[in-house]
């Protein structure tokens, strides 16, 4: 006889001995709100300890970056070598302070760089970002030298090390939606000919390599997570087959949990997006996938994607799964987890963007939830009256601003560390 699936609020013990109070974690979005010299500030403190005290077990950041000179978008967060602890500090004891554990993913956008933005574009090979018309809002991007490489696998290690010095209980190392080490895994992205390229097992070292330098750099009991594609809906790309062969290779490298997602900026299917529409409508997109890879799976899977009922979190766990990611749902219903313990449910949901443009469409559905974060940082409740278009312009002009503050901040971060010329 089968065991019954986990109750959605039991315990999660982790192979790492950490213990999630239960089985609902807030997952990463991209807020976009950096503050002065690209760090958090009392806006993404007041994010966090709106979540924290919403209920989860669980919390994990958005993107914070790896590399000064690489960001998704200029309000990104960085924490480098150079990056001043206190901020992060204050930022995690913001979301551990109702009970939750806090994680922060930690990323290289790789070639996925807007045009605009100053720094580098790299990636496996020099091949671009297509996304139709908007292709051009992506740099040119150049393959990456063997020296480059292994600097990205030391800037991984040093971030994990000062987000645990800094108060976080774990990381996720982002592999998924496009960005670097997915890009890596992509057989169409990564058409190297050298030990970083070519078979599975070369096109996955970078990711294993930095899941090792990690896992040297942090304690036992520091938690180390990997965000994964269960495919990237990309005809010829990586697959769900790969994404079972990558987990089987992560499992003896000491992690803890790898959450489940999809797509990239090609083909977003993290929004509901996909390319060739092999996502459910509206909830739980991923979960046929991921009830596939958790039959086999050594590790603890999560996943996220569409989720926002109580019934839909408890299907996901019924099929082997063994936690599960909300980000709109609580970029609407900030408590959420709580009130599914009273047996209420969302608030406050947006309605999906069907716009003809699937990639305009995505930056919408992102820019709709970012909108609803800025208010929660602000103090505000979510609300429903500003629309996709809306929300889009807001967004823009946010960038532009967080553009101007990035592009100055990193040109004195370059400045400073010019050698000065000796006198004659």
């Amino acid at each position: 006889m089968s065991n019954p699936p986990p109750e959605l609020f039991s315990p999660l013990q982790l192979p790492s001995g950490q213990i999630l109070r239960n089985r609902i974690a807030k997952a990463a979005m991209e807020e976009g709100m950096a503050g002065q010299a690209q760090l958090p500030d009392r806006r993404l403190t007041a994010l966090y300890r709106r979540w924290g005290a919403g209920g989860a077990g669980l919390l994990i950041t958005g993107n914070v970056m790896v590399h000064a000179e690489a960001l998704t978008g200029p309000g990104g967060i960085v924490l480098d070598a150079d990056a001043p602890l206190g901020p992060f500090a204050a930022w995690a004891h913001a979301g551990k302070s109702g009970g939750a554990a806090m994680w922060m993913q930690i990323s290289h956008p790789g070639r996925q760089v807007q045009a605009n933005m100053p720094g580098v574009v790299w990636g496996p090979s020099d091949i671009a970002v297509d996304v139709g018309r908007h292709s051009k809002r992506f740099g040119q991007p150049i393959a990456m030298s063997v020296n480059q490489i292994h600097d990205t696998i030391d800037r991984f290690a040093t971030t994990a090390r000062r987000a645990e010095e800094a108060g976080f209980d774990g990381v996720e190392v982002h592999a998924a939606h496009g960005y670097l080490l997915s890009q890596f895994l992509s057989p169409l992205v990564n058409v190297r000919t050298d030990e970083w390229g070519g078979p599975l097992e070369n096109r996955a070292r970078l990711l294993l390599e930095v899941v090792t330098a990690i896992r040297a750099a942090v304690s036992p009991s520091f938690a180390v997570a990997v965000k994964l594609n269960s495919a990237d809906f990309q005809r010829g790309g990586f697959d769900a087959d790969d994404a079972r062969k990558v987990i089987e290779m992560l499992a003896p490298r000491r992690i803890d949990l790898v959450e489940i997602s999809g797509g990239s900026y090609e083909s977003p299917a993290m929004t509901g997006r996909a390319a060739d529409g092999r996502t459910a409508a509206r909830e739980a997109y991923f979960l046929e996938l991921a009830s596939e890879l958790a039959a086999t799976s050594p590790l603890p899977l999560m996943l996220t994607g569409g989720i926002s009922r109580r019934d839909t979190a408890e299907q996901v766990l019924a099929n082997g799964v063994s936690m599960i990611g909300m980000g709109t749902a609580l970029a609407t219903t900030p408590d959420l987890p709580n009130r599914w313990r009273r047996d209420f449910e969302a608030t406050t949901k947006l309605k999906p963007v069907n716009w003809s443009d699937k990639a305009l469409a995505s930056m919408a559905s992102m820019a709709q939830v970012r909108y609803q974060m800025r208010r929660i940082a602000a103090g505000k409740n979510p609300t429903q009256r500003v629309g996709p278009g809306l929300s889009l312009l807001a967004d823009r002009r946010q960038q532009r601003r967080a553009l101007r503050r990035y592009s100055r901040w990193l040109k004195s971060k370059n400045d400073a560390r010019q050698p000065i010329p000796a006198h004659r």
